[in-house]
């Protein structure tokens, strides 16, 4: 029985059995680490990937008719910088002038796929921080030439200068093809979440009507929200318009061409 024990806990080499067990664990640790690592680097950059590629809708809003009615409109330049903070999958940046009743307004479409970028975006954040005093918002509801009724939130801003400068401002959300006026419908912990699928039926749409008289913006906003849903997926995942680069049946049939 000596003679075993003395066996069990003789050196292999120089080293003690149990030390060579410790050695292999800690080595075999530490290669393990070194694999996580590497995988937890594999993925984080394959989600950086997924979340700063765009998401592309079947009909860009590239697309939108120029004309619309009595409604002409020319796109307005958005500096680089704002495109970037915004994140957005796609927008629109128009001025539409209808000459017939001395009109205009300004009309700005942002959708993404990733509803978490959308929190914060809103007229009560962004006009102030670009020198706008917010004096008050009101709830309205537009009703679009089509008997659709679209609830909104209409924003009173104004700016001191050498003379008072005054805008309103009419905007919604359009949330996987529901029109809305309450952010919070979006801002639950399961819109956080990334959109890993690229999947284009699960966004949030904001649209933003600018000018300096309701009547204006009221009236831009019943002609052309028909149109812009026609744009976006409805709750179906389906786009009414046509697909890829070809304006929509109803942009067509609304549009004074």
């Amino acid at each position: 029985m000596t003679s075993f024990l003395r066996m069990s806990t003789t050196y292999s080499k120089g080293v003690p059995i149990s030390k060579k067990i410790i050695g292999a664990a800690w080595a075999l640790a530490m290669v393990l680490l070194v694999v996580i690592g590497i995988g937890y680097r594999f993925v984080a950059i394959k989600m950086n990937v997924i979340v700063t590629t765009p998401i592309k809708l079947d009909v860009p809003l590239s697309e939108f008719p120029v004309r619309i009615g009595q409604w002409i409109g020319r796109d307005v330049p958005i500096s680089e910088t704002v495109i970037e903070v915004a994140a957005n999958d796609d927008f629109l940046s128009r001025l539409y002038v209808n000459e017939s009743n001395n009109q205009w307004a300004n009309i700005y479409i942002a959708y993404t796929a990733r509803p978490r970028t959308m929190l914060g975006h809103r007229p009560q954040v962004c006009y102030p921080a670009n020198g706008w005093a917010h004096e008050n918002t009101e709830h309205v509801q537009v009703i679009s030439n089509s008997g659709r009724k679209i609830r909104c939130l209409l924003h009173n801003f104004q700016k001191s200068t050498s003379e008072t400068e005054e805008i309103i401002v009419l905007n919604y959300y359009i949330v996987n093809g529901q029109l809305t006026d309450d952010e919070s419908v979006f801002s639950g912990l399961g819109w956080r979440t990334p959109n890993v699928d690229g999947d284009p039926a699960r966004y949030v749409a904001q649209v933003q009507i600018s000018s300096v008289q309701k009547n204006s913006v009221r009236q831009a906003a019943k002609d052309i929200t028909d149109l812009v849903l026609d744009f976006l997926p409805d709750q179906n995942a389906t786009v009414k318009g046509e697909i890829r680069g070809q304006k929509s049946e109803i942009s067509y049939q609304n549009a004074d061409l």
